[in-house]
């Protein structure tokens, strides 16, 4: 992920590129009080009782990381975006992905006759989105009325725990270890959003490696920092780390 250049600018571009991978197995999926229904239904593949199941919330909210944990359940296929019509065509009861189902161009018509294959032979079905099917983009509300019976699960961040969950499990993904005080110091002042943890852990990543240090305090610091100036607030920025026991840190 790109650092935001125009806020960054000033103090030097960071050009330095980590390469990591996600971890997406079962077993790394942090479930919480905002996404334990959806998991479940995940985990309870193949006793579903219907069979078309959408997951719906924001990015980086874990819809993808549920999906791949489906495909790895059930073996099932990606569809492309000009592939929905031929997989209706094709029938049968291989479980099919449409991720973004709501912010890439698929075909609506072969969405259209996608899903009712599904409700007419069973085939099982996982749907992701960003948006409830009533704000979706469709031309007609065939598709719609078709979408809206996929059993939905919204995806939601709702605690500090899952925030910090989702530090742990980045850092891990880069296997950089922060202390546990550093999350606090960050899910206490960031904006709360899995976009935003997303956001900060690569950045700070990014300036450590640059200083060729451990994520400190004062790398927490720049950048929320950095990310207060992106969106448009005043840089608080003192340039010096102060000690943990302080009230501000309780």
């Amino acid at each position: 992920m790109a650092l935001p250049a125009s806020p960054d600018a000033p103090r030097g571009q960071l050009t330095l590129d980590l390469g990591h991978t996600a971890a997406q197995g079962e077993a790394d999926f942090l479930v919480g009080e905002g996404n334990a229904l959806a998991h479940g239904r995940i985990m309870a593949f193949p006793h579903w009782p219907d069979p078309v199941t959408l997951l719906i919330g924001p990015a980086k909210s874990g819809k993808s990381h549920l999906a791949r944990i489906f495909a790895d359940r059930s073996g099932a296929r990606y569809a492309g975006t000009a592939d929905l019509e031929a997989l209706a065509t094709e029938g049968g009861v291989v479980p099919v992905i449409v991720e973004d189902v709501d912010r890439l161009n698929y075909d609506e018509a072969g969405l259209f006759h996608l899903l009712n294959q599904s409700m007419r032979e069973q085939r099982p079905i996982l749907l992701t989105a960003r948006e409830d099917v009533a704000n979706w983009p469709l031309a007609t509300d065939d598709v719609r009325s078709r979408a809206r019976r996929a059993t939905a699960y919204v995806l939601e961040l709702t605690d500090d725990i899952q925030l910090s969950q989702m530090f742990v499990k980045l850092f891990g993904d880069r296997q950089v270890k922060v202390d546990p005080r550093i999350i606090s110091y960050l899910v206490a002042r960031m904006e709360r959003s899995a976009e935003e943890v997303v956001i900060l852990a690569d950045l700070m990543d990014r300036l450590a490696l640059a200083k060729g240090t451990a994520i400190t305090r004062s790398i927490a610091a720049d950048a929320l920092d950095r990310r207060r100036v992106a969106g448009g607030g005043a840089s608080q920025e003192t340039g010096q780390e102060q000690d943990w026991d302080t009230k501000d840190d309780e």
